[in-house]
Parts: structure tokens; sequence; C-alpha cells
């Protein structure tokens, strides 16, 4: 896939927010025309939806900011302004993401198993996570 541009890290941070830079890179890429078609059915989904509800936002709302700016700084400076939650929010979101799913959780076990069996990934004891998935997929682990 030579046409693929992956997005940031799903653990970079911007304004405390961890997935923040990858959600604003999805965005930006699909309003291009640029998004590759992996990554469409889940914009504004999964993770990206678990930033908007702790941020308080809609998905068409951000699509709608980040569309409006040229730079990070100016999405930063419009998070900073417009979306109030407190460091422990912002923590509790990142160790949802960190943590998920959780060794209880059966089916999104099974789930994450299958997503590394479709990636060539089955072998890689260390990716315990959807975000160790990401950067794993991804080339960045």
């Amino acid at each position: 896939m030579a046409d693929l541009i992956c997005p940031r890290s799903p653990r970079e941070t911007m304004c405390g927010w961890m997935h923040l830079p990858r959600y604003i890179d999805k965005i930006r890429l699909q309003l291009a025309g640029k998004l590759h078609p992996d990554y469409q059915p889940n914009l504004g989904k999964g993770f990206d939806e678990k930033w908007l509800k702790a941020a308080g936002l809609a998905h068409e709302r951000f699509m709608e900011v980040v569309g409006g700016t040229i730079t990070d700084g100016q999405v930063a400076d419009w998070v900073l302004k417009n979306v109030k939650k407190s460091d422990a929010d912002k923590r509790a979101h990142a160790e949802s993401m960190l943590n998920y799913p959780r060794p209880d959780n059966a089916e999104m076990q099974a789930r994450l198993g299958m997503r590394k069996e479709q990636a060539g990934l089955a072998h890689r004891d260390d990716i315990r996570t959807f975000v160790d998935f990401i950067d794993a997929d991804e080339k960045r682990i």
C-alpha cells in the first residue's frame, strides 16, 4: 500500500489529550481526500469517539474546527479555549485507551487476537492492547 499515509501514533498527545494528534491527522487526510479506505469506516468512531466523549464534542463539530484551521497550533488553541476538562479527566481518558481491552474483556480480547492474526502479528506477545496493535500495524514498534 504505497499510497497509505499513517496518522500519528495514538500515544501522541496535544493539550494533554492522548490520541488528539492522530484524530486531527485523520480528519485532515479525510478533508483532503487522502484518508486511506482502511481508516474511513472508523473515522469518528472507536478511539476517535472515545476522545470525543471525553472532550464533550461531536464528530461533525470537530471536523468543522479542524477544517477551519491550517496548523495544529490553531486546533490546540481552540481545544484549550473550548474543552474545559481537568488533568484527571485527561489522565482517565489516556488510561482507558492504554488499557483497552482489559484482560477480563473476553470479547474484545478475541477481537484483538483476530486483528493481530489478520495483520500477521499473532506471534507478537508484546501487543496487548489496541494502542499497541495500531503502533505495530503502522510499523512504529
